[in-house]
């Protein structure tokens, strides 16, 4: 029998017309989608500052994988895509303040752009519920 399926919606305008879900939940595995610094209006957060763009997609995560029954210490991947590389450490920073002793596995590739040229992070990651 196939584990259950459940999507979990952030409430933006986009997820219907794209077609996406902010998370799903399939058994005890939580996919979050790339999550940028938005905040409730989904204005950006932090214009112009790579760290606080970090912690405001990593809120939204917390957020997310709290809707699916899931929590930060869950997260075994984490795809960090960033527009300036110059940055990774700055963006590291504020990852390793949430992460630092939870460890997942991890990737920060450069990207050449994003749907709002004012978005300098997204982040996406795998959570497994203990």
């Amino acid at each position: 029998m196939a584990a259950a399926r459940r999507n979990v919606a952030s409430g933006t305008r986009w997820e219907p017309v794209v077609g996406y879900s902010r998370a799903v939940r399939v058994g005890n595995a939580v996919y979050v989608a790339g999550t940028t610094a938005t905040d409730e209006k989904g204005h950006i957060v932090g214009k112009g500052d790579p760290y606080v763009q970090t912690r405001q997609a990593l809120r939204n995560i917390e957020v997310a994988l709290v809707k699916a029954g899931a929590t930060m210490k869950d997260v075994v991947r984490t795809r960090v895509f960033v527009k300036d590389i110059e940055d990774w450490d700055i963006i590291g920073k504020a990852h390793g303040e949430v992460f630092g002793e939870i460890r997942p596995a991890s990737t920060m590739v450069q990207i050449s752009g994003f749907v709002d040229p004012k978005m300098l992070v997204e982040i996406e990651v795998d959570a497994v519920i203990s």
